[in-house]
């Protein structure tokens, strides 16, 4: 299950009104292979749900994550940052084992 914390939850909130998307646009969250880590996180607003999406809905959010994600994403919680380390999604995954210091990569 990925969850987001009550600051990502106001952040999508408010980037998606921001890009005019309703209120049906989930974001989806993937794994892609690449970074000086190994594997990377994407994170994107999505209107279409695929048959082999796992669906889960925290705090008002839709959340998009296709099976193969899934594995490397169980029980991360996606946060939000505006502080002077970084701004920016963060993704507070326990299955990773090696994080790069941007934070956009990892092993598990």
């Amino acid at each position: 299950m990925v969850t987001v914390s009550e600051i990502a939850k106001n952040k999508i909130v408010e980037l998606r009104q921001k890009d005019g998307l309703a209120e049906d646009y989930a974001i989806r969250v993937a794994v892609q292979g690449g970074g000086c880590s190994g594997l990377m996180y994407e994170l994107q607003f999505d209107a279409t749900q695929q048959p082999t999406d796992h669906v889960v809905e925290d705090k008002g959010i839709k959340i998009l994550v296709d099976r193969k994600s899934l594995l490397y994403l169980a029980g991360t919680e996606l946060d939000f940052s505006d502080g002077l380390n970084g701004k920016g999604f963060q993704f507070k995954n326990p299955n990773a084992t090696r994080t790069c210091g941007c934070g956009e990569s990892f092993a598990v």
